[in-house]
């Protein structure tokens, strides 16, 4: 299912023994366009202290009542690796969060998720004892692309002519965790519309300028299908997109994966 990221700040996490807090943030990774982490607000039990929580815990998500299940404990949660959410986090970080909670590094695999194109699912491995962790963390990269996306909100929107509108949200997949679509208000032109650009076809992020560059014309962002919230998302809805930008959907794409993948016999 496809939900803007507003709709899931606030949802409240449960671990298997009590509630965590609610989600605050969330980090994605600006290569792959994937949710990697969601910031919870612990509240009073860990004295207001923020702890992230990966896509790998969650276990089910129950829509009505604004909450995400995951398969942890409060103990777990509590003795994890402090990260400063205030400052970059880096691959070293990461990688001490991911030994820790025995999962597979998501940028050693060549799908979304390592092994998998999906986190659900994903048998936790025992957690590496601490010579092997820091011999993990030696061998990887201090480079970090992790980027919030409270803070990419608002970023400029170019087109090929020129600017063409902002960020307003992000449209992540519930089950991968994949932000599918870039909300873009075009107010700075046409006042109230709102439309979808996939993160495929963006070019160059510019981190320093704040602006995201695509591929795409004005004229094929202007005369895009608007995007109402809160109207859910259909497949019909992405077909008239995808057919109007003149590109292949994800589906397609990563149906071919799986199926080289199965062919494969992996």
């Amino acid at each position: 299912m496809l939900t803007n990221t507003t709709n899931l700040k606030g949802f409240t996490i449960r671990a298997r023994d009590g509630e965590l807090g609610t989600v605050d943030q969330f980090y994605f990774d600006d290569e792959t366009w994937a949710i990697r982490y969601l910031t919870v607000e612990t509240g009073g039990w860990l004295g207001g202290r923020e702890v992230l929580i990966s896509p790998f815990s969650v276990v089910h998500t129950d829509w009505q009542a604004r909450r995400l299940d995951v398969a942890l404990t409060k103990k777990q949660v509590e003795n994890s690796p402090g990260i400063d959410t205030h400052q970059p986090v880096s691959r070293r970080h990461e990688a001490e969060f991911f030994g820790y909670y025995g999962y597979p590094y998501y940028w050693d695999g060549p799908y979304m998720w390592g092994p998998a194109f999906y986190p659900a699912g994903l048998v936790a491995e025992p957690a590496l004892s601490e010579a092997a962790m820091a011999d993990s963390i030696r061998r990887q990269s201090q480079v970090s692309h992790l980027r919030s996306t409270e803070g990419v909100r608002g970023y400029s929107i170019q087109a090929l002519e020129g600017e063409i509108g902002h960020v307003a949200g992000f449209l992540v997949d519930d089950d991968s965790w994949a932000i599918r679509y870039i909300e873009v208000a075009t107010r700075n032109w046409w006042p109230g519309k709102k439309v979808l650009v996939s993160p495929a076809w963006v070019e160059r992020v510019s981190w320093a300028e704040s602006r995201v560059s695509t591929g795409l014309s004005r004229e094929a962002i202007r005369n895009a299908p608007e995007y109402f919230e809160p109207v859910r998302i259909t497949r019909e809805y992405e077909d008239r997109l995808f057919l109007h930008y003149g590109r292949a959907p994800y589906w397609l794409h990563e149906a071919g994966h799986r199926s080289a993948l199965a062919l494969s016999g992996d």
